[in-house]
């Protein structure tokens, strides 16, 4: 049964998150740690050529969130795709009290209904993550207070 549509694979631990961004990110190459760590130095940042191959080997599950922050410059994308489930929903939710705090002053909280095993679903966690990138860009931007964002 092959309906065309590529399928996501599970994600669940670093290893899993790693392996993935690997093939997708340098397709048909075997890149060494020494390559990796190198392009991650290029990119502004340190991860060790043995760290990268220990997370590769599945030794490292619960790194810093400096080496996750490196992960995420050497393959381009956002550091948190590399963090624990847990924490990217409790950063989403979080986030999201504080902009609803921000724009209304009258919600307190928010509550996640609905999610099952698997989380939030990625539309929803990228267009949270979206709306907490557009909040930092607006911070400082000097409207008055109680003026409709546009």
């Amino acid at each position: 049964m092959d309906s065309g549509e590529e399928r996501a694979p599970e994600l669940r631990t670093l290893q899993q998150k790693v392996e993935y961004m690997v093939e997708k990110t340098f397709p048909g190459q075997k890149i060494s740690g020494r390559v990796f760590a190198d392009l991650v130095k290029e990119r502004g940042g340190s991860l060790s050529h043995s760290y990268f191959s220990n997370i590769l080997a599945g030794k490292v599950t619960q790194p810093s969130e400096d080496i996750l922050k490196a992960l995420g410059l050497g393959f381009g994308v956002d550091w948190r795709f590399f963090k624990e489930e847990s924490e990217v929903v409790d950063d989403v939710v979080a986030g999201l009290q504080f902009l609803a705090k921000r724009r209304t002053g009258e919600i307190s909280g928010l509550a996640g209904r609905g999610l099952d095993e698997d989380g939030l679903p990625p539309e929803l966690l990228q267009f949270a993550l979206s709306l907490l990138e557009g909040a930092r860009g607006r911070r400082g931007a000097g409207g008055a207070h109680g003026e409709p964002e546009k």
